[in-house]
């Protein structure tokens, strides 16, 4: 056997000069100006770590900072003679050959730490090809490199270079993506931990197989005690370190949904820039948000899963996963995730900071992210603009609309029924009763007083850039939005009167802290101080006594805040978008092929708790915010209750009394002595389902156009609603827009658009 592997070894030699030539290997002098390409680095906004982009996840460090524990580390298990030869360690080759032969492949390794180096430099070059001519160009590289460069550059410059699994390069992002530090610190355990990787970085990957990378761990440091590199003390201690690994937040591996995000904005703005000149990016992510926004949505989804709320028909995530396990292909072959899903996005209202973004609940099994990508119907989320219209429009929040039966005939010889979620109508009512308790024949009937095409060019100017078609299913969310163009939209409320536009980069440096890019945050003034206060407190209204006020203000939170509820028809969407005046928070939950999350699927009850959870874990870390400042032009009137007539104790002493708010110039000017209301016996009050108008509110009066912006389609030119008419025609319905997460289809679009328009069917009615 021995006289065998010294006729190979001896062919091998003899074949060395043949190796390279006609130039056919790289130069070493190729090294003397090498810089590996480095990631680009993105920070919080407290400027903690968050996450690399890059082809390569590398950071460069020189081997002085590099501690001899890892330096020794390496040495031991993969070239222990490397100080004492000259690219090639001959003392290897002869049982390496040995093995091969007798294996019959030449799958034995006696690669230095300089010819990894050539492999992973070169790569184009010498191929990862397990012949003897690789072996032998390899080696004469080698040998090229330790003639040209001292042996501390070669070792620094492969420590920087070595692939080390879960996409980190260099010892010091493998440090960093494992341990949650600097390489400067690891200890005996965690410096072995990182030289079991070079062998099989995915075999021997701590988080995946973590038992596996202990044994190998501690065989390296019984070769390190061996060699004498370790004391007997030290490496018995090391065998016994438990494998503390970083969590999430520290190893840069949170946020996924929020960094790939970023990472589109970037390519587009930087290019190849991102992936090789080591850019600084610093974001508006709030880290602690982040995660309790994480917890407080997967929390919620399971609750849903596990039937907390009622049976749930579905496959729950723990089931998908399970089934994942035992069998990989299948799940990948899945177009949709079959399981529920959610979205929670946060954001500073006064600057438009995003801080905190959520796309789904699993990013390696589906990278679609709902929260920026997903078109999905917002149901009763959307009223607030209409109710912004009139309020707009000079309607004060004691505005009387009936809330009785309509009927709308698109003339295609359909007619479409509208009802609300309890198929009860209760007569008139201000509109301030109809936001909290989401009655949809109030915000239709509001929305047909106003116009389409008013409605229309709020929502522009609220943020919103999705086809909306002029049918009246819009006034109670029937077409589709961004869940992120959505929830910003809801800033407008929570500054009183100005929307942010979302962001999520604050600045990008290079590596000298040269400022590349530092984008504007972008604010316009879209409502008066005075109309938004209405606005918000029509909305306090919902999470005190409306939809809301169960997972709200009936969970213990009391800080001020407003928002609304959403569900679509069939239960396939559920919302509830909210704010206080220093945060608004939204949450949509659905699964991405629309069909009924659960019987009787409610915002309010299924998204509006994790919103709770929320806030309440934000506000246990940072001061509450004060309630919102009432503007000077706001003046308050006791009203006989569910009118808009003035109380007057010497008229009607025995009326009901309530109490709103009006913008100084709109409040009513009849009094109860006059008017009639219900009970006071005077001409008109026996007539049910009309509501009287009193004159003090001015004709709706055309808004001014959205701002010019890129639309995602062409919106059909509206038609102005017959408002004497209880039964109102229509074109037929077709509009674009679908309610899928994934890749919404013109023939889904079009059916959409058209069950928009049907007579829902009992427990289909949104809210």
């Amino acid at each position: 056997m021995t006289f065998l592997a010294a006729g190979a070894a001896g062919g091998l030699y003899a074949s060395w000069a043949l190796a390279c030539r006609g130039g056919t290997c790289p130069s070493a002098d190729a090294l003397e100006g090498y810089a590996p390409a480095q990631t680009s680095k993105l920070f919080s906004a407290d400027g903690r770590f968050l996450a690399e982009i890059g082809n390569e996840r590398r950071t460069l460090i020189k081997l002085e900072d590099i501690p001899p524990v890892v330096r020794q580390a390496f040495l031991t298990v993969e070239d222990k003679r490397f100080y004492r030869h000259g690219g090639i360690d001959w003392l290897r080759i002869p049982g390496a050959l040995a093995r091969d032969i007798v294996s019959r492949s030449w799958k034995e390794g006696f690669s230095t730490i300089t010819m990894q180096l050539a492999r992973n430099i070169f790569t184009e070059d010498l191929t990862r090809e397990k012949t003897p001519v690789r072996k032998l160009r390899e080696a004469k590289v080698a040998r090229a490199i330790e003639a040209r460069y001292p042996k501390n550059r070669i070792l620094e410059l492969y420590l920087n270079q070595i692939y080390l699994g879960s996409g980190a390069y260099g010892v010091e992002t493998a440090a960093q993506r494992y341990f949650g530090k600097s390489v400067r610190d690891l200890n005996l355990a965690e410096a072995a931990t990182l030289a079991a990787l070079p062998k099989g970085p995915n075999r021997y990957d701590p988080r995946r197989y973590p038992e596996r990378s202990v044994q190998r761990r501690n065989t390296i440091i019984e070769l390190m005690r061996k060699n004498g590199v370790v004391s007997d003390a030290d490496a018995s201690l090391a065998k016994a370190y438990p494998l503390q690994l970083a969590s999430k937040t520290e190893s840069g591996e949170i946020a996924p949904y929020y960094v790939e995000w970023i990472r589109q904005q970037l390519e587009a703005k930087f290019g190849k820039q991102l992936y090789s000149d080591g850019l600084k990016v610093y974001t508006t992510l709030d880290l602690d948000m982040q995660s309790a926004a994480e917890r407080a949505l997967e929390r919620q989804l399971r609750n849903i899963e596990a039937g907390r709320y009622g049976p749930f028909a579905h496959t729950t995530y723990e089931q998908y996963v399970a089934r994942g396990q035992e069998d990989p292909e299948a799940s990948r072959a899945a177009p949709n995730s079959p399981y529920l899903q959610g979205a929670f996005i946060a954001i500073d209202p006064r600057t438009g900071a995003v801080r905190a973004l959520v796309g789904g609940r699993d990013f390696d099994d589906s990278k679609f992210n709902r929260a920026v990508q997903a078109q999905r119907q917002p149901g009763s989320t959307f009223k607030p603009i209409v109710y912004a219209t009139a309020v707009q429009n000079g309607r004060p929040p004691s505005y009387i609309v009936d809330d009785s039966p309509v009927s709308i005939d698109n003339m295609g010889g359909q007619t479409w029924t509208p009802e609300n979620y309890d198929r009860k109508f209760l007569g008139p009512m201000p509109m301030r009763k109809g936001l909290y308790t989401s009655r949809n024949i109030i915000a239709i009937k509001t929305g047909m007083e106003l116009g389409e095409s008013a409605v229309i060019d709020e929502a522009r100017k609220f943020g919103i850039t999705t086809p909306i078609p002029p049918y009246p299913s819009i006034f109670i969310g029937s077409a589709d939005v961004y869940p992120l163009e959505l929830i910003s939209a809801y800033s407008t409320f929570a500054t009183l009167g100005t929307r942010a536009v979302p962001f999520a980069i604050a600045r990008v440096e290079n590596q000298r802290g040269d400022v590349l890019w530092q984008p504007e945050p972008q604010r316009m003034q879209i409502m008066s101080p005075e109309e938004s206060y209405l606005m918000v407190s029509m909305m306090k209204d919902v999470n005190v006594r409306g939809t809301a006020a169960g997972a709200v203000a009936g969970a213990g939170f009391d800080i001020p805040s407003a928002g609304k509820t959403g569900t679509t028809n069939d239960g396939t969407n559920v919302w509830y978008v909210g704010y206080t005046s220093d945060l608004v928070a939204g949450v949509w939950m659905g699964l991405d092929k629309p069909q009924k999350i659960k019987n009787n699927a409610q915002g309010g009850e299924l998204a509006a708790p994790a919103w709770t959870a929320f806030m309440t874990e934000v506000y246990r870390r940072k001061p509450a915010p004060p309630d919102w400042p009432v503007p000077p032009g706001i003046v308050e009137r006791q009203l006989v209750a569910n009118t808009n007539v003035l109380y007057d104790p010497a008229a009607c002493p025995g009326a009901p009394v309530s109490t709103d708010i009006f913008i100084a110039g709109t409040e009513p000017v009849e009094t109860c002595a006059t008017m009639p209301y219900p009970g006071s016996g005077l001409p008109g009050d026996t007539l049910g389902g009309v509501t009287p108008d009193t004159g003090a509110y001015p004709a709706p009066r055309p808004l001014p156009n959205a701002p010019p912006r890129a639309e995602p389609g062409p919106v059909p030119r509206p038609t102005v609603p017959a408002p004497d008419s209880a039964v109102v025609r229509r074109p037929a319905p077709s509009f674009p827009g679908a309610d899928s997460a994934r890749r919404p289809r013109a023939d889904s679009a079009r059916r959409a658009a058209t069950d928009s328009l049907r007579r829902p069917r009992p427990d289909t009615i949104p809210r």
